[in-house]
C-alpha cells in the first residue's frame, strides 16, 4: 500500500465545542515491516461515549484499535510512530507499565475467547493477578458485579463452577466483557464483537454497549454501518490506512463532508 501525502482529516464538529478527550492520538503511523498500515492518524476519543471505527477490510481500523492498548507490541515486525495520550499521558512513553495499561484499557476480540476455566475463574483471574481483591468475599463481589454489568449474572449465577467454554456464543462474549470489566478499566476496546454472533445475541451486546458507556469509554470496530449508527455517538471513517473523516455519528451518516465517506456509506466503495 503506497501512502505518501499527509492528509488533513475532516472534522464535522467545530473544535471549540469538542468535549475533553479521554484518549488523544497525534500523528499515529504504523508499519508492518516495510508495509504502511496507518498514515498520520490524529483523533480524540471522548470519555463516556461510544466511538465507532468504520471502513472497508484492511483499512487500518483494527490496527489503530490495537495501538490504544499496545497490543501491536506483540507483533515483532510492527512499528508505531506518533503518540497516544490517555488522560494526557503518552502510553508509548518511557516507563509505561504495559500490563497495567492493558488493565486500564481492556479489549474484547472478534471471536469470544473465554479461558478454559470455570465461569467464576474467567472473571476472577484478572482481579486476582492485579491484587484487586483483599479476600474471597471481595473477589466474589467483583465477580458478581462484573457479571451483572455484563448482563450475564442471572443466567450463570447457579453454575459459576461450570466451564466458560460451555456457554453459548453470545454468553461467551458477555463473559469476555465481564472479564474485561473485572479489572476496573477506564476504556474498553471492541474489535468486531458481534461478527460471530446471531442477530439475537448481537442485539443483546448492542444493548449492553449502550449501558456500559455510562461507566466506561468504548471504542468499537465494526463492518456494520447499521451497528455503528445504532450504538455510537461518534464515528470515524478509515480508508486505505487514512482517517478520512470523523464526527458525530448522525452527521457522518446523514451529511458527510468528504466524498469518500459518502461513497462508502452508499456502497460505491468498500
Amino acid at each position: 500500500m503506497a501512502l505518501t501525502a499527509r492528509r488533513q482529516v475532516l472534522e464535522t464538529e467545530p473544535l471549540a465545542t469538542a468535549k475533553t478527550a479521554k484518549v488523544a492520538a497525534h500523528g499515529v503511523t504504523v508499519f508492518y515491516a516495510d508495509k504502511q498500515a496507518l498514515e498520520d492518524v490524529s483523533m480524540d476519543i471522548r470519555g463516556h461515549e461510544v466511538t465507532a471505527l468504520i471502513g472497508p477490510s484492511g483499512c487500518g481500523k483494527s490496527t489503530f484499535l490495537r495501538c490504544m492498548n499496545r497490543m501491536n507490541d506483540t507483533i515483532a515486525i510492527c512499528r508505531v510512530e506518533g503518540e497516544i495520550l490517555v488522560d494526557g499521558v503518552d502510553i508509548y512513553g518511557p516507563g509505561v507499565d504495559v500490563v497495567h495499561l492493558r488493565a486500564r484499557i481492556g479489549m474484547v476480540f472478534q471471536k469470544p475467547n473465554p479461558f478454559p476455566k470455570s465461569i467464576f475463574e474467567n472473571v476472577a483471574y484478572g482481579p486476582r493477578i492485579h491484587g484487586l481483591a483483599e479476600n474471597k468475599v471481595a473477589l466474589d463481589d467483583i465477580v458478581e458485579t462484573s457479571l451483572r454489568r455484563a448482563g450475564l449474572w442471572d443466567e450463570v449465577k447457579d453454575r459459576l463452577n461450570e466451564a466458560g467454554t460451555g456457554l453459548s456464543g453470545g454468553q461467551q462474549q458477555r463473559l469476555c466483557i465481564a472479564r474485561a470489566i473485572a479489572v476496573s478499566p477506564e476504556v474498553i476496546l471492541m474489535d468486531e464483537p458481534c461478527s460471530a454472533l446471531d442477530p439475537i445475541a448481537t442485539a443483546r451486546i448492542e444493548e449492553l454497549i449502550d449501558e456500559l458507556r455510562e461507566k466506561y469509554t468504548i471504542v468499537i470496530v465494526t463492518h456494520s454501518m447499521q451497528q455503528a449508527a445504532r450504538v455510537s455517538q461518534r464515528t470515524a471513517f478509515f480508508h486505505l490506512g487514512v482517517l478520512v473523516e470523523q464526527g458525530d455519528t448522525e452527521q457522518i451518516f446523514t451529511n458527510p463532508v468528504e466524498k469518500r465517506t459518502q461513497d462508502y456509506i452508499t456502497g460505491r466503495i468498500g
